[in-house]
């Protein structure tokens, strides 16, 4: 294993923001473009998301374990983010008024499932980079003594992002100048594949002489799930984690425009995110030293505790200190359970489960979840008329309701720290 040199530190830090700002664009600003541009219908966003989520773990099952037979991971990281800037930079083009010189009948429907499909196509892409290559990239190179500071670090860069994006550029998105921001991102994307190309040091890795087929199903052998049962209990307990999130946070900008009236959410955000940003650092060293799955209910308790905040809050300021809560619990249940699934991962095999994680952590929470968001919306009957139009909007059950997703994931750490127990024994 390599120390975390400077070189090291940088390609970490850098990679991994930028491709943060990539997934913050396709996380939450095409959920705000879809809304505002082409339609208010919440289950065009629950699609989007359930078929991304869908396009980003066959990718990461086939192109993971692609990697790890190859040997290389810098190819893939590199050559997966030139593309991905490329397919982000298009979404610019994607209007109702374009759509409908090919579909002029069905235009607003044919404009959504545009975004739906262009949104499988650059996650394709971005789950190639970042997904399978630099995830396993990072198993590869960073040891096991440091993995507790280094997820610490790389938890705030989703938070940086947002913090970067809001107190920049989100003015560009209220004043519809979407084609321009998609632009930026997207050059900015490419470029740092090509600056990966001269940075990233390759690890050394020994080709997998295995059959390929045999190697991508290699996580779902029944033998495999009962010779690893605690890692496999940690990817459950991390997909109950994600699931309560995607229950509210593909509607959180639309629920503090539209339901909350607060003009100012960039401010609101960026607080935030600073805030989270601060405690997930100063945590990291403390996730190292009590281990990260004793820190994991701590955590959640912190997250539950903001989740039942923003369901009564109203005001800037107690919206402020709720999502504050909220999303430092947040950062720090991702950071626990993250180090904990690497810990498990068995070694020289980081590429193999690359697919297994996107599974539990992506697939099944980015379905299910906005799924579940999605209904809560549709049954307050919450709407409002603009020019005519009736429009859904987001309610605070969305944070009831992810409040009693997360409560499942006790008896997951429960459990995990009962087999914990059991290996040491033993």
């Amino acid at each position: 294993m390599k120390k975390l040199s400077a070189r090291l530190w940088l390609t970490l830090i850098l990679i991994g923001l930028v491709g943060q700002f990539a997934w913050t664009i396709e996380n939450m600003y095409f959920n705000v473009f879809l809304y505002n541009t082409i339609s208010t219908d919440p289950g065009y966003i629950s699609a989007m998301v359930g078929w991304s989520a869908a396009a980003a773990t066959l990718t990461t099952l086939l192109m993971g374990a692609l990697s790890d037979r190859v040997g290389k991971r810098k190819l893939f990281i590199c050559g997966g983010y030139l593309l991905w800037g490329v397919s982000t930079a298009a979404f610019g083009f994607v209007t109702v008024e374009n759509a409908a010189k090919l579909f002029p009948a069905h235009a607003v429907a044919a404009a959504a499932m545009m975004v739906v499909v262009l949104d499988c196509v650059m996650t394709f892409f971005g789950s190639t980079a970042n997904d399978a290559a630099f995830n396993a990239y990072i198993t590869d190179a960073v040891s096991e003594a440091d993995r507790g500071k280094t997820e610490s670090v790389l938890a705030i860069l989703p938070l940086i992002s947002m913090l970067v994006i809001f107190g920049a550029f989100d003015g560009m998105t209220q004043r519809g100048e979407w084609r321009k921001f998609f632009a930026i991102f997207g050059g900015l994307v490419t470029l740092t594949g090509l600056v990966g190309c001269f940075l990233i040091e390759e690890p050394k890795l020994q080709p997998r002489k295995e059959p390929y087929l045999r190697n991508l199903v290699y996580g779902l052998r029944p033998s495999v799930v009962r010779a690893h049962p605690a890692l496999y209990l940690a990817l459950a307990a991390f997909c109950v984690f994600s699931v309560a999130v995607q229950t509210f946070f593909p509607y959180l900008i639309i629920y503090i425009q539209n339901y909350l009236k607060i003009e100012g959410y960039a401010i609101v955000l960026g607080v935030v995110l600073i805030v989270a940003s601060a405690v997930s650092v100063l945590f990291g060293r403390v996730i190292d030293r009590v281990g990260p799955l004793r820190f994991t209910l701590p955590a959640a308790l912190v997250m539950f505790a903001g989740l039942i905040g923003m369901f009564f809050a109203r005001g800037m300021l107690t919206v402020i200190l709720a999502c504050c809560v909220m999303m430092s619990g947040y950062m720090l249940v991702t950071a626990a359970l993250s180090g904990e699934i690497r810990d498990r991962t068995p070694e020289g095999k980081a590429g193999h489960f690359q697919g297994i994680r996107m599974i539990f952590g992506v697939l099944l929470p980015m379905i299910l979840g906005p799924a579940l968001g999605a209904a809560v919306i549709r049954n307050s009957d919450s709407t409002y008329v603009e020019l005519g139009v009736v429009k859904t909007v987001p309610t605070p059950g969305i944070f009831l309701a992810a409040a009693v997703v997360l409560l499942l994931l006790v008896p997951f750490v429960l459990a995990l720290r009962k087999q914990e127990g059991t290996s040491c024994q033993s």
